[in-house]
């Protein structure tokens, strides 16, 4: 039986062994793209191209399914060629990540050339994020989101803010270079407190007037400069809904392209039964209160589409599977049950 147990441990041990040097080989091969020019535009040539326009992915409907497609080097050329733009646009393509085999991804916006063209000739359309990032496969999601932000990042530091003259993407899209200056910019995620109050027996969720009707979810608001993640959840509860924290604990974090790259710090946070009172931010939430047990069982089951009454009102539903919210709202609820 040891014998038996001892065979099995190395078998583990070795797998174990062998998928961490996977990963570390690919992260130390997307860093070798991103510091050596040359093997980056080499790897262009090989790599495959999420495409873009104006920010939105493209994606194809097969089915009931939406897919990313992701095109070769070969056919992205082929589809620029057609609009005479081929060279100039390869370049403007950045860095997103690599296969376990070293196949890089790259993400290349055509925001200046004609959408229809493009979307007929690959037989799909370019679909707003916020929308993308719910239909399509939760593996493609984090991706998509990751593109878009560093595209929006190039987008808006074209030019440096010491000298106003124009930067320079290198290959990979991790850096500009402000020449004139000798300044190099990178780009940067904002942090962002995203926080499930509870009194215990309830949690309270909100929402703002810019929602979809009935949509409630968990607090949340950029850090400060100079505040730690506890003390600015600490000010966003007192801010928001006028309740003091007793305790917290942090939960998971997740990339968030809106309104920028934003790197949500997901949090449970516990106020006094007693002192539970809740005194509304009207100049960020248009309401916000508290939910039981088996309103908020009701609330995950329920789908946007089925949350309108006759009355014209709307039942309270909440983020989907692919939001952290949602899952700060199951562990609550898991939390509960037991």
């Amino acid at each position: 039986m040891a014998a038996v147990y001892q065979a099995l441990h190395r078998r583990v041990s070795s797998l174990a062994c062998r998928l961490h040097s996977t990963y570390v080989r690919k992260m130390r091969y997307l860093n070798q793209l991103k510091e050596d020019d040359s093997l980056c535009r080499q790897a262009q040539t090989s790599g495959t191209f999420y495409l873009f326009h104006n920010l939105s992915p493209f994606l194809q409907k097969v089915g009931k399914k939406y897919l990313v497609p992701q095109l070769s080097a070969a056919e992205t050329r082929q589809i620029l060629g057609k609009l005479q733009e081929a060279e100039q646009w390869m370049e403007k393509s950045v860095l997103i990540g690599c296969s376990d085999e070293h196949r890089p991804h790259f993400a290349l916006d055509l925001g200046a050339l004609d959408k229809s063209v493009i979307e007929a000739e690959l037989q799909g359309s370019f679909t707003d994020l916020r929308k993308a990032l719910f239909v399509v496969d939760r593996k493609d999601s984090p991706l998509l989101a990751s593109a878009q932000s560093l595209l929006r990042w190039h987008d808006s530091h074209q030019y440096c803010s010491k000298t106003g003259q124009p930067t320079e993407k290198n290959p990979a899209g991790s850096k500009r270079v402000c020449h004139a200056s000798g300044v190099t910019y990178y780009p940067q995620v904002s942090p962002v407190v995203i926080t499930l109050v509870s009194d215990g027996s309830r949690c309270l969720l909100a929402r703002q007037p810019s929602f979809p009707p009935g949509m409630f979810t968990a607090l949340s608001g950029f850090c400060d400069m100079g505040e730690n993640v506890e003390e600015a959840v600490r000010r966003e509860v007192a801010e928001e809904v006028g309740l003091e924290v007793e305790s917290l604990r942090y939960s998971a974090s997740q990339h968030w392209p809106f309104p920028s790259g934003s790197l949500m710090i997901a949090c449970h946070a516990l106020v006094g039964a007693q002192r539970a009172e809740i005194s509304l931010d009207t100049l960020e939430l248009e309401e916000a209160r508290w939910f039981g047990l088996e309103e908020i069982v009701e609330g995950l089951k329920r789908e946007p589409s089925s949350s309108k009454q006759d009355d014209g009102s709307f039942l309270p539903w909440f983020p989907p599977k692919q939001a952290i919210a949602h899952q700060l709202i199951r562990e609550w609820l898991q939390q509960q049950s037991a």
